[in-house]
């Protein structure tokens, strides 16, 4: 059984990270929907249209979780594939109904590692899980080494809210609540106090774009969400260079 009371500190070693969303697993989909008033789903349908995919591309959705954001990038038409660090995640999302009747293939995979080849996909996303990342530089770099030449990328990410009234109410009263309900409501109560750390130690939308343009990506751009509770910033892997 997992552990429901691990915490991943903000050094976030991979290993607690995995421990820590193992036990948040089982209620991961219903917190979502709590904390964000319903918003998830919103999200997750701007991510999609933000990669503008088309029937036939192959996209991967890392640290895909249950898979419900790998069944929504599906509706595109393209062939979509999730990939997580939890194996509990995983397991949750196999035994979720959409997940199942969309037959969503979903993958174990680091990060900084993934087991696909160069090249492989026309597009990448990755929504509220670059954050858990200890080296984000480095998984960006991997992500681009996993697109082809001209493909895309969409991050999907809790950010910094961008009127200071709105951004102190957030952080001092919106994330308490967040952990409150987390303590009736989710199965690993501790992830959710992390959640508030992670959030408020993450870089605002310019720093993250500067970051994105370093890594192997270019024209890193973003739009918020919510205020900038949340923001997509979106980016192309140049194309090669040379003969």
């Amino acid at each position: 059984m997992p552990d429901e009371s691990i915490r991943a500190g903000l050094d976030k070693k991979p290993h607690e990270v995995q421990a820590m969303f193992d036990g948040v697993a089982q209620r991961y989909d219903l917190m979502n929907t709590l904390m964000t008033g319903g918003l998830d789903r919103v999200w997750r349908a701007q991510t999609r249209k933000a990669l503008e995919l088309r029937p036939g591309q192959r996209v991967l959705d890392l640290a895909c979780g249950t898979g419900v954001s790998t069944v929504e990038l599906a509706k595109s038409g393209a062939y979509s594939v999730g990939a997580d660090l939890s194996t509990g995640m995983l397991v949750q999302g196999t035994r979720t109904s959409s997940v199942q009747r969309a037959e969503i293939p979903l993958v174990a995979g680091d990060a900084l590692h993934l087991p696909f080849a160069d090249a492989a996909f026309d597009a990448i996303t990755v929504s509220f899980g670059l954050r858990n990342v200890v080296q984000t530089g480095d998984a960006l770099r991997e992500m681009a080494r996993v697109v082809r030449p001209g493909g895309r990328l969409v991050v999907c990410e809790f950010s910094r809210p961008t009127w200071a009234p709105f951004r102190a109410a957030y952080y001092d009263i919106a994330l308490r609540a967040i952990q409150m309900v987390a303590k009736h409501a989710a199965s690993n109560p501790e992830a959710y106090r992390y959640l508030a750390e992670s959030i408020k130690a993450w870089p605002d939308q310019e720093e993250l774009a500067l970051l994105i343009d370093d890594s192997g990506w270019d024209g890193a751009a973003w739009r918020n969400l919510a205020g900038g509770i949340v923001a997509l910033h979106r980016a192309v892997k140049p194309p090669r260079r040379g003969y």
